[in-house]
């Protein structure tokens, strides 16, 4: 799949990404870096643990990195998430499930995108 239908296929926002990192293969390079961060499953495994700080930590990442790269749907559902944690709450269980969907969405059109 090309790089604007990925952005398409996940709700990400292709014509900001493009015009901050000006061709698709800077945008496939920073892309392909995604999958490797950790902060995902740190996210999963502090909650897990009940590590509000940690979990703020890896939530704020995920959302950053989101918005950096353009990717607006996980973006918005790590916003709601890192704001819970923000204030010292673990009670995201309504909110985990957009992020885990946004998340899934985002892996998965990454393996797809042509190199």
């Amino acid at each position: 799949m090309t790089v604007e239908k990925f952005y398409e296929v996940i709700g990400g926002d292709y014509a900001g990404t493009k015009a901050r990192l000006m061709t698709d293969e800077r945008i496939v390079r920073f892309v392909n870096k995604f999958p490797a961060d950790g902060s995902y499953q740190l996210l999963k495994d502090s909650l897990a643990s009940g590590n509000v700080e940690e979990a703020f930590r890896a939530a704020h990442t995920i959302k950053g990195v989101a918005q950096n790269l353009g990717f607006t749907a996980l973006f918005v559902s790590a916003e709601a998430v890192t704001e819970i944690l923000r204030a010292g709450s673990l009670a995201v269980e309504d909110k985990m499930p957009d992020l885990d969907v946004s998340y899934k969405r985002t892996i998965d059109g990454i393996a797809q995108i042509d190199a």
